[in-house]
């Protein structure tokens, strides 16, 4: 497993799908908010939480489609199925690299381009928090999409049609956490379901993604 999840990273870094297109699009679209709704902080800080959720899931979704891809284009992923890892550990594999690669690296980036969208300086820790608890939902949930479209034509448009809706309560309850950080209010409630949804993602979804891996390499 250490053998596959270095070899990912490596393919991950080299082919420029991994943390370098999700952190241009991240500060991309927290550099153009401020110039499309006007730098004013009473009017960026109530939604700069929202902003920046969006962001991390959107910068998400922008690799998705290569989890699998680049492996099934030389062959590389029938080898995989027929090794003695099971696809079970492969799915999670695949999904802790696209983490490392794309999620970690927007959560350690979050809070400077939280100041740029005039984020109160007490929502800077949730915010942290709440995307390092959150974003490996999103890149579990984003493994078991692209195991289902894998081989498909135009399968990433088809990917983010699967993928969007059940990035929702990821995306609200991370969210609502940093909005309740920045008011003072309690966030014990959120982030518990957040949390929730990131271990129940990381328990379950690895066999499903096994399953339709399974079936499309048939």
């Amino acid at each position: 497993m250490t053998a596959l999840l270095l070899r990912d990273l490596r393919l991950a870094i080299r082919a420029g799908g991994g943390f370098g297109l999700g952190l241009a699009f991240f500060l991309i679209l927290a550099t153009l908010v401020p110039l499309a709704v006007g730098p004013q902080p009473t009017l960026l800080g109530p939604i700069a939480p929202g902003i920046l959720w969006l962001g991390a899931l959107l910068a998400c979704l922008l690799s998705l489609d290569r989890i699998f891809a680049l492996d099934l284009e030389d062959g590389s992923l029938d080898l995989i199925a027929t090794a003695p890892l099971p696809l079970e550990g492969v799915a999670t594999i695949k999904a802790l690299t696209h983490w490392l690669t794309t999620g970690l690296p927007l959560t350690i980036i979050a809070p400077a381009l939280g100041l740029l969208l005039f984020l109160p300086s007490s929502a800077t820790l949730w915010l942290v928090i709440a995307l390092l608890i959150g974003t490996p939902a999103l890149s579990w949930l984003g493994t078991f999409g692209a195991a289902l479209t894998v081989g498909l034509k135009r399968g990433s448009l088809l990917l983010s049609l699967l993928v969007l809706p059940l990035y929702i309560p990821t995306l609200v309850f991370g969210a609502e956490v940093v909005r309740r950080g920045a008011e003072g209010l309690p966030t014990a409630t959120p982030l518990a379901l957040l949390g929730g949804i990131t271990l129940g993602c990381i328990a379950l979804l690895p066999f499903a993604t096994a399953a339709a891996l399974r079936v499309n390499l048939r």
